[in-house]
Protein backbone atom coordinates (compact mmCIF):
# COMPACT_ATOMS: atom_id res chain seq x y z
CA UNK A 1 0.00 0.00 0.00
CA UNK A 2 1.13 3.55 -0.71
CA UNK A 3 1.99 6.51 1.52
CA UNK A 4 -0.36 9.23 0.27
CA UNK A 5 -0.48 13.00 0.81
CA UNK A 6 -3.81 14.66 0.11
CA UNK A 7 -3.11 18.34 -0.40
CA UNK A 8 -6.21 19.96 1.10
CA UNK A 9 -8.16 20.20 4.34
CA UNK A 10 -11.50 21.11 2.71
CA UNK A 11 -14.53 19.12 3.88
CA UNK A 12 -15.23 18.19 0.24
CA UNK A 13 -12.05 16.09 0.23
CA UNK A 14 -13.28 13.81 3.03
CA UNK A 15 -14.80 11.23 0.62
CA UNK A 16 -11.43 10.83 -1.14
CA UNK A 17 -9.62 10.29 2.17
CA UNK A 18 -12.24 7.75 3.20
CA UNK A 19 -11.78 5.74 -0.02
CA UNK A 20 -7.99 5.78 0.25
CA UNK A 21 -8.03 4.56 3.83
CA UNK A 22 -10.58 1.84 3.10
CA UNK A 23 -8.22 0.67 0.36
CA UNK A 24 -5.47 0.33 2.99
CA UNK A 25 -3.27 3.32 2.12
CA UNK A 26 -1.37 5.40 4.69
CA UNK A 27 -3.05 8.78 4.15
CA UNK A 28 -1.87 12.17 5.40
CA UNK A 29 -3.32 15.62 4.73
CA UNK A 30 -1.84 19.10 4.74
CA UNK A 31 -3.16 22.66 4.75
CA UNK A 32 -2.41 26.04 6.24
CA UNK A 33 -5.51 26.50 8.41
CA UNK A 34 -5.53 24.37 11.59
CA UNK A 35 -9.21 25.30 12.09
CA UNK A 36 -10.27 23.79 8.76
CA UNK A 37 -12.57 20.78 8.95
CA UNK A 38 -10.11 17.96 8.32
CA UNK A 39 -7.31 19.73 10.17
CA UNK A 40 -9.38 19.49 13.35
CA UNK A 41 -10.71 16.00 12.70
CA UNK A 42 -7.79 14.08 11.21
CA UNK A 43 -4.90 12.72 13.34
CA UNK A 44 -2.61 12.71 10.28
CA UNK A 45 -2.89 16.46 9.68
CA UNK A 46 0.26 18.43 8.90
CA UNK A 47 0.05 22.22 9.13
CA UNK A 48 1.57 23.65 5.96
CA UNK A 49 0.56 26.36 3.50
CA UNK A 50 0.58 24.31 0.32
CA UNK A 51 0.63 27.47 -1.82
CA UNK A 52 4.32 27.58 -0.78
CA UNK A 53 5.49 25.01 -3.31
CA UNK A 54 9.05 24.92 -1.99
CA UNK A 55 7.73 23.99 1.47
CA UNK A 56 5.38 21.43 -0.07
CA UNK A 57 8.24 19.83 -2.00
CA UNK A 58 10.33 19.61 1.18
CA UNK A 59 7.43 18.00 3.04
CA UNK A 60 6.98 15.39 0.31
CA UNK A 61 10.67 14.52 0.34
CA UNK A 62 10.96 14.47 4.13
CA UNK A 63 8.05 12.07 4.62
CA UNK A 64 8.67 10.01 1.48
CA UNK A 65 5.17 10.35 0.06
CA UNK A 66 4.68 8.12 -2.96
CA UNK A 67 1.32 9.51 -4.11
CA UNK A 68 0.07 13.11 -4.33
CA UNK A 69 -3.69 13.71 -4.43
CA UNK A 70 -4.81 17.31 -5.08
CA UNK A 71 -7.91 18.33 -3.16
CA UNK A 72 -10.84 20.55 -4.09
CA UNK A 73 -9.07 23.89 -4.58
CA UNK A 74 -7.32 25.31 -7.63
CA UNK A 75 -4.25 26.14 -5.54
CA UNK A 76 -4.01 22.52 -4.44
CA UNK A 77 -3.86 21.17 -7.99
CA UNK A 78 -1.53 23.94 -9.17
CA UNK A 79 0.90 23.31 -6.32
CA UNK A 80 0.90 19.56 -6.95
CA UNK A 81 1.56 20.15 -10.65
CA UNK A 82 4.36 22.60 -9.85
CA UNK A 83 6.31 20.06 -7.76
CA UNK A 84 5.60 17.09 -10.03
CA UNK A 85 9.16 16.92 -11.32
CA UNK A 86 9.50 14.85 -14.49
CA UNK A 87 6.01 13.40 -14.00
CA UNK A 88 7.05 11.31 -10.99
CA UNK A 89 3.52 11.42 -9.54
CA UNK A 90 0.72 9.67 -11.40
CA UNK A 91 -2.42 11.37 -12.66
CA UNK A 92 -1.08 14.94 -12.57
CA UNK A 93 -0.67 16.85 -15.82
CA UNK A 94 2.60 18.65 -16.65
CA UNK A 95 2.84 22.25 -15.45
CA UNK A 96 2.36 23.88 -18.85
CA UNK A 97 -0.73 21.77 -19.53
CA UNK A 98 -2.12 22.61 -16.10
CA UNK A 99 -1.73 26.35 -16.70
CA UNK A 100 -3.48 26.08 -20.07
CA UNK A 101 -6.57 24.84 -18.27
CA UNK A 102 -6.50 26.77 -14.99
CA UNK A 103 -5.54 30.20 -16.34
CA UNK A 104 -8.69 31.66 -17.90
CA UNK A 105 -6.82 33.68 -20.50
CA UNK A 106 -4.67 30.70 -21.56
CA UNK A 107 -7.76 28.47 -21.64
CA UNK A 108 -9.56 30.87 -23.97
CA UNK A 109 -6.53 30.80 -26.27
CA UNK A 110 -6.58 26.99 -26.29
CA UNK A 111 -10.31 26.99 -27.09
CA UNK A 112 -9.74 29.34 -30.01
CA UNK A 113 -6.82 27.28 -31.31
CA UNK A 114 -8.78 24.02 -31.14
CA UNK A 115 -12.09 25.43 -32.32
CA UNK A 116 -13.90 24.75 -29.06
CA UNK A 117 -17.08 26.61 -28.16
CA UNK A 118 -16.15 29.59 -25.98
CA UNK A 119 -16.80 33.33 -25.61
CA UNK A 120 -14.73 35.77 -27.61
CA UNK A 121 -12.06 37.67 -25.66
CA UNK A 122 -10.81 41.23 -26.07
CA UNK A 123 -8.04 43.57 -25.08
CA UNK A 124 -9.04 46.60 -23.04
CA UNK A 125 -8.45 49.04 -25.90
CA UNK A 126 -10.41 46.97 -28.45
CA UNK A 127 -13.43 45.90 -26.37
CA UNK A 128 -16.90 46.49 -27.84
CA UNK A 129 -19.80 48.26 -26.13
CA UNK A 130 -21.88 45.07 -26.06
CA UNK A 131 -22.30 43.17 -22.73
CA UNK A 132 -18.97 42.02 -21.29
CA UNK A 133 -17.75 40.10 -18.28
CA UNK A 134 -14.37 40.82 -16.70
CA UNK A 135 -12.65 38.17 -14.54
CA UNK A 136 -9.32 37.51 -12.83
CA UNK A 137 -7.39 34.98 -14.92
CA UNK A 138 -6.96 32.81 -11.82
CA UNK A 139 -10.03 33.71 -9.77
CA UNK A 140 -12.65 31.49 -8.18
CA UNK A 141 -16.00 31.70 -6.34
CA UNK A 142 -16.99 34.89 -8.11
CA UNK A 143 -14.21 37.00 -6.62
CA UNK A 144 -13.26 40.03 -8.71
CA UNK A 145 -15.89 39.44 -11.42
CA UNK A 146 -17.84 42.32 -12.98
CA UNK A 147 -20.61 42.17 -15.57
CA UNK A 148 -20.93 45.27 -17.76
CA UNK A 149 -24.19 45.45 -19.69
CA UNK A 150 -23.28 48.77 -21.35
CA UNK A 151 -19.51 49.11 -20.91
CA UNK A 152 -17.76 52.44 -21.18
CA UNK A 153 -14.06 53.17 -21.14
CA UNK A 154 -14.20 54.19 -17.47
CA UNK A 155 -16.38 51.30 -16.28
CA UNK A 156 -14.24 48.79 -18.17
CA UNK A 157 -11.07 50.24 -16.67
CA UNK A 158 -12.55 49.97 -13.17
CA UNK A 159 -13.67 46.37 -13.79
CA UNK A 160 -10.24 45.38 -15.09
CA UNK A 161 -8.58 46.94 -12.05
CA UNK A 162 -10.92 45.07 -9.70
CA UNK A 163 -10.17 41.79 -11.47
CA UNK A 164 -6.44 42.40 -11.34
CA UNK A 165 -6.60 43.11 -7.62
CA UNK A 166 -8.36 39.76 -7.10
CA UNK A 167 -5.80 37.90 -9.23
CA UNK A 168 -2.70 36.35 -7.75
CA UNK A 169 -0.95 36.99 -11.07
CA UNK A 170 -2.42 40.50 -11.41
CA UNK A 171 -4.10 39.83 -14.77
CA UNK A 172 -7.67 39.97 -16.07
CA UNK A 173 -9.59 38.54 -19.01
CA UNK A 174 -12.32 40.44 -20.87
CA UNK A 175 -14.89 38.42 -22.78
CA UNK A 176 -18.41 38.45 -24.16
CA UNK A 177 -21.07 38.07 -21.50
CA UNK A 178 -23.06 35.11 -22.77
CA UNK A 179 -26.70 34.76 -21.72
CA UNK A 180 -27.98 31.32 -20.83
CA UNK A 181 -28.15 28.67 -18.12
CA UNK A 182 -25.04 27.51 -16.28
CA UNK A 183 -24.30 23.77 -16.32
CA UNK A 184 -21.38 21.53 -15.51
CA UNK A 185 -20.08 18.59 -17.51
CA UNK A 186 -18.02 16.24 -15.36
CA UNK A 187 -16.26 13.23 -16.80
CA UNK A 188 -13.52 10.68 -16.29
CA UNK A 189 -10.91 10.15 -19.00
CA UNK A 190 -8.99 7.02 -19.95
CA UNK A 191 -6.44 7.44 -22.75
CA UNK A 192 -8.12 10.78 -23.60
CA UNK A 193 -11.52 9.15 -24.08
CA UNK A 194 -14.55 9.74 -21.86
CA UNK A 195 -15.52 6.61 -19.92
CA UNK A 196 -18.14 8.21 -17.63
CA UNK A 197 -19.88 11.60 -17.75
CA UNK A 198 -22.75 13.60 -16.27
CA UNK A 199 -24.40 16.93 -16.99
CA UNK A 200 -25.56 18.97 -14.00
CA UNK A 201 -27.72 22.10 -14.05
CA UNK A 202 -26.41 24.78 -11.67
CA UNK A 203 -27.82 27.92 -10.05
CA UNK A 204 -26.68 30.59 -7.60
CA UNK A 205 -29.27 31.99 -5.18
CA UNK A 206 -27.22 33.81 -2.54
CA UNK A 207 -24.57 34.97 -5.02
CA UNK A 208 -25.04 34.95 -8.83
CA UNK A 209 -21.42 33.84 -9.37
CA UNK A 210 -21.41 31.01 -6.81
CA UNK A 211 -23.24 27.73 -7.40
CA UNK A 212 -25.37 26.71 -4.42
CA UNK A 213 -28.20 24.70 -6.03
CA UNK A 214 -27.76 21.86 -8.51
CA UNK A 215 -28.93 18.46 -9.69
CA UNK A 216 -28.05 15.93 -12.36
CA UNK A 217 -30.14 16.52 -15.48
CA UNK A 218 -33.29 14.45 -15.22
CA UNK A 219 -33.53 13.70 -18.92
CA UNK A 220 -31.01 12.65 -21.50
CA UNK A 221 -30.10 14.95 -24.35
CA UNK A 222 -27.93 12.74 -26.54
CA UNK A 223 -27.05 15.51 -28.99
CA UNK A 224 -25.82 17.83 -26.22
CA UNK A 225 -23.90 15.07 -24.45
CA UNK A 226 -22.29 13.98 -27.71
CA UNK A 227 -21.26 17.54 -28.60
CA UNK A 228 -19.75 18.14 -25.14
CA UNK A 229 -17.95 14.80 -25.20
CA UNK A 230 -16.51 15.38 -28.68
CA UNK A 231 -15.05 18.74 -27.64
CA UNK A 232 -13.66 17.34 -24.38
CA UNK A 233 -12.00 14.40 -26.16
CA UNK A 234 -10.56 16.77 -28.77
CA UNK A 235 -9.07 18.89 -25.99
CA UNK A 236 -7.84 15.84 -24.07
CA UNK A 237 -6.06 14.46 -27.14
CA UNK A 238 -4.52 17.82 -28.06
CA UNK A 239 -3.16 18.38 -24.54
CA UNK A 240 -2.44 14.68 -23.87
CA UNK A 241 -4.32 14.83 -20.59
CA UNK A 242 -3.64 12.19 -17.97
CA UNK A 243 -6.30 9.68 -16.97
CA UNK A 244 -8.72 11.00 -14.38
CA UNK A 245 -11.32 13.67 -13.79
CA UNK A 246 -11.98 16.60 -16.09
CA UNK A 247 -14.63 18.98 -14.78
CA UNK A 248 -16.00 21.79 -16.92
CA UNK A 249 -18.65 24.48 -16.61
CA UNK A 250 -20.56 25.70 -19.64
CA UNK A 251 -23.43 28.02 -20.46
CA UNK A 252 -26.31 26.55 -22.41
CA UNK A 253 -27.50 29.03 -25.01
CA UNK A 254 -30.32 29.05 -27.55
CA UNK A 255 -27.91 27.87 -30.23
CA UNK A 256 -25.71 25.47 -28.29
CA UNK A 257 -23.18 26.03 -25.50
CA UNK A 258 -19.98 27.85 -24.60
CA UNK A 259 -17.36 26.68 -22.14
CA UNK A 260 -16.78 28.81 -19.05
CA UNK A 261 -13.84 26.89 -17.61
CA UNK A 262 -12.31 23.44 -17.12
CA UNK A 263 -10.26 22.00 -14.30
CA UNK A 264 -8.69 18.70 -13.27
CA UNK A 265 -9.41 19.10 -9.54
CA UNK A 266 -12.46 17.73 -7.80
CA UNK A 267 -15.20 20.37 -7.55
CA UNK A 268 -16.17 21.53 -4.06
CA UNK A 269 -19.30 21.61 -1.91
CA UNK A 270 -19.44 17.80 -2.08
CA UNK A 271 -20.20 17.66 -5.81
CA UNK A 272 -18.86 14.11 -5.67
CA UNK A 273 -21.70 13.13 -3.33
CA UNK A 274 -24.32 14.62 -5.65
CA UNK A 275 -23.13 12.27 -8.40
CA UNK A 276 -22.93 9.29 -6.05
CA UNK A 277 -26.36 9.79 -4.49
CA UNK A 278 -27.96 10.45 -7.89
CA UNK A 279 -26.27 7.76 -10.00
CA UNK A 280 -24.42 5.34 -7.73
CA UNK A 281 -21.10 6.03 -9.52
CA UNK A 282 -18.13 6.13 -7.11
CA UNK A 283 -17.03 9.60 -8.10
CA UNK A 284 -14.73 10.35 -5.13
CA UNK A 285 -13.13 6.91 -5.26
CA UNK A 286 -12.41 7.20 -8.97
CA UNK A 287 -11.00 10.69 -8.54
CA UNK A 288 -8.52 9.30 -6.02
CA UNK A 289 -7.82 6.15 -8.07
CA UNK A 290 -6.43 8.21 -10.96
CA UNK A 291 -3.52 9.41 -8.79
CA UNK A 292 -2.77 5.83 -7.77
CA UNK A 293 -2.70 4.69 -11.39
CA UNK A 294 -5.63 2.34 -10.77
CA UNK A 295 -8.18 1.43 -13.45
CA UNK A 296 -11.18 3.76 -13.49
CA UNK A 297 -14.76 2.53 -13.41
CA UNK A 298 -16.75 2.89 -16.61
CA UNK A 299 -20.42 3.72 -16.95
CA UNK A 300 -21.57 0.81 -19.10
CA UNK A 301 -25.27 1.65 -19.06
CA UNK A 302 -26.84 5.09 -18.73
CA UNK A 303 -29.83 4.94 -16.43
CA UNK A 304 -32.03 7.85 -15.32
CA UNK A 305 -30.55 9.44 -12.19
CA UNK A 306 -32.34 9.40 -8.88
CA UNK A 307 -33.89 12.83 -8.21
CA UNK A 308 -31.55 14.44 -5.67
CA UNK A 309 -31.00 18.16 -5.10
CA UNK A 310 -27.75 19.51 -3.70
CA UNK A 311 -28.11 22.85 -1.92
CA UNK A 312 -25.51 24.83 0.00
CA UNK A 313 -27.16 26.84 2.75
CA UNK A 314 -25.50 30.25 2.75
CA UNK A 315 -26.46 33.87 3.23
CA UNK A 316 -26.41 36.86 0.86
CA UNK A 317 -25.46 39.29 3.66
CA UNK A 318 -23.48 38.96 6.91
CA UNK A 319 -25.27 37.78 10.07
CA UNK A 320 -24.75 35.91 13.33
CA UNK A 321 -26.22 32.43 13.08
CA UNK A 322 -29.02 31.59 15.49
CA UNK A 323 -30.80 28.77 13.67
CA UNK A 324 -32.28 27.62 10.36
CA UNK A 325 -36.06 27.55 10.21
CA UNK A 326 -37.48 25.14 7.64
CA UNK A 327 -40.55 26.42 5.80
CA UNK A 328 -41.57 23.17 4.05
CA UNK A 329 -41.13 19.45 4.82
CA UNK A 330 -37.97 18.04 3.22
CA UNK A 331 -36.59 14.52 2.75
CA UNK A 332 -33.00 15.34 3.67
CA UNK A 333 -30.82 12.39 2.67
CA UNK A 334 -27.64 13.99 4.04
CA UNK A 335 -26.79 17.15 5.97
CA UNK A 336 -23.17 18.30 6.36
CA UNK A 337 -22.89 21.17 8.89
CA UNK A 338 -20.23 23.79 8.28
CA UNK A 339 -21.13 26.44 10.88
CA UNK A 340 -22.31 26.46 14.48
CA UNK A 341 -24.77 28.44 16.56
CA UNK A 342 -23.34 31.89 17.26
CA UNK A 343 -20.91 31.92 14.34
CA UNK A 344 -20.55 35.23 12.53
CA UNK A 345 -21.22 34.42 8.89
CA UNK A 346 -19.99 36.43 5.94
CA UNK A 347 -21.92 36.75 2.69
CA UNK A 348 -21.59 33.93 0.13
CA UNK A 349 -19.17 32.45 -0.75
CA UNK A 350 -17.27 33.14 2.48
CA UNK A 351 -20.08 32.10 4.84
CA UNK A 352 -21.72 28.66 4.50
CA UNK A 353 -23.97 27.00 7.06
CA UNK A 354 -24.03 23.55 5.54
CA UNK A 355 -24.66 21.37 2.51
CA UNK A 356 -27.88 19.39 2.20
CA UNK A 357 -28.91 16.67 -0.21
CA UNK A 358 -32.68 16.45 -0.63
CA UNK A 359 -34.46 13.46 -2.16
CA UNK A 360 -37.54 13.89 -4.33
CA UNK A 361 -40.16 11.35 -5.39
CA UNK A 362 -40.19 12.49 -9.01
CA UNK A 363 -38.42 14.76 -11.46
CA UNK A 364 -41.36 17.14 -11.23
CA UNK A 365 -40.90 17.43 -7.47
CA UNK A 366 -37.16 17.85 -7.99
CA UNK A 367 -37.83 20.80 -10.28
CA UNK A 368 -40.15 22.36 -7.71
CA UNK A 369 -37.55 21.91 -4.96
CA UNK A 370 -34.87 23.46 -7.12
CA UNK A 371 -37.06 26.48 -7.85
CA UNK A 372 -37.91 26.92 -4.17
CA UNK A 373 -34.22 26.72 -3.24
CA UNK A 374 -33.36 29.36 -5.83
CA UNK A 375 -36.14 31.57 -4.50
CA UNK A 376 -34.83 30.92 -0.99
CA UNK A 377 -38.22 29.72 0.19
CA UNK A 378 -37.22 26.32 1.61
CA UNK A 379 -35.97 27.85 4.87
CA UNK A 380 -35.06 31.04 6.67
CA UNK A 381 -31.71 31.71 8.34
CA UNK A 382 -32.38 33.48 11.63
CA UNK A 383 -29.95 36.21 12.69
CA UNK A 384 -29.16 36.12 16.41
CA UNK A 385 -28.73 39.88 16.42
CA UNK A 386 -31.93 40.74 14.55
Amino acid sequence: MAKVLLVDTNFSSVPMVSHLRRAGHDVWICGGNPQAFMAKADPNYIELNYADTAALARLVEHHGFEVLVPGCTDVSYLSCARINDHGRFKGIDPWDTTVKLHNKSRFRAVCEELGLSSPRTYTEDAAPTTPLIVKPVDGYSGRGITVLQTPSASSLKAAVEQARLASKDGHAVIEDHVSGQLHSYSCFLHHQRVVACWTVIEHGSANPFVVDTSHVLDHEEPALTQALTLEVEHLAAALQLKDGLLHGQFIRTRNGFVWVEMTRRCPGDLYSQLIELSTGYRYAANYAKAFLGDTLDRVMEHRPPQPVLRHTVSVPAPLTLDHVEYLVPLRVARWVPLSSHGDRLQASPAGRIGVMFIRADSNRELGALSLAARQRSLYRVIDMEA
